[in-house]
């Protein structure tokens, strides 16, 4: 009897210690996200505020990168990333910035012939400092629509609500509102901007 009883108690030990050695496993699992490659600038960049946004853009540059809300946001293969700095820093970011949606996809095209929906855009450079600075008094101030309408020539002055409709029709729907919306057809959430979740 005490040997069937010691070779149960050695029976349940054997079986029971994998299982508890098994409970205190920590599984993790790491997902490396590549860093979009680095851009060199000769000099800090100068920036050109995209017209009906406050989303300043760098155009001289073969990559989108813009800076909205004190941070500098850039989309590299369906993903993107922001920074404090312009030049360096970036971090994943999980989802498409709300700002991106008002962002017209042709908006590069726009610049380079100095035209904004069929008007003359007289484009201010900006230094990217200025811009940095600025940024919230000029957001809180309306400082483009009260300068020149953004440098846009004849820009439509209608009360803001009825610019929307026009703009809507004009545009189409907003951008990144979806799955499949961002940039080179990456995720996009349509979310609002709640932080760097990294």
């Amino acid at each position: 009897m005490k040997k069937f009883f010691f070779g149960m108690i050695f029976l349940a030990l054997v079986v029971l210690t994998p299982i508890s050695a098994m409970a205190d496993v920590d599984v993790k699992i790491g997902i490396n996200i590549p860093l979009p490659p680095p851009i060199i600038f000769p000099a800090p960049p100068e920036v050109v505020v995209i017209p009906e946004t406050y989303v300043y853009a760098v155009p001289d540059v073969d990559a989108d990168i813009f800076f909205y809300g004190g941070w500098w946001w850039r989309p590299w293969e369906g993903r993107w990333y922001r920074s404090r700095y312009y030049d360096s820093g970036w971090n994943y970011y999980d989802r498409v910035p709300s700002f991106y949606r008002g962002v017209p996809p042709g908006w590069k095209n726009d610049y380079r012939d100095r035209r904004w929906k069929g008007r003359e855009w007289d484009q201010r450079r900006i230094p990217s400092g200025d811009a940095q600075k600025n940024w919230r008094s000029w957001k809180r101030n309306k400082h483009w629509e009260k300068e020149n309408h953004w440098g846009v020539r004849e820009m439509d002055r209608r009360p803001p609500g009825q610019q929307k409709k026009y703009q809507d029709r004009y545009d189409g729907p907003p951008r990144g509102g979806g799955p499949g919306n961002g940039p080179k057809g990456g995720p996009g959430k349509g979310r609002p901007d709640k932080g760097n979740k990294r």
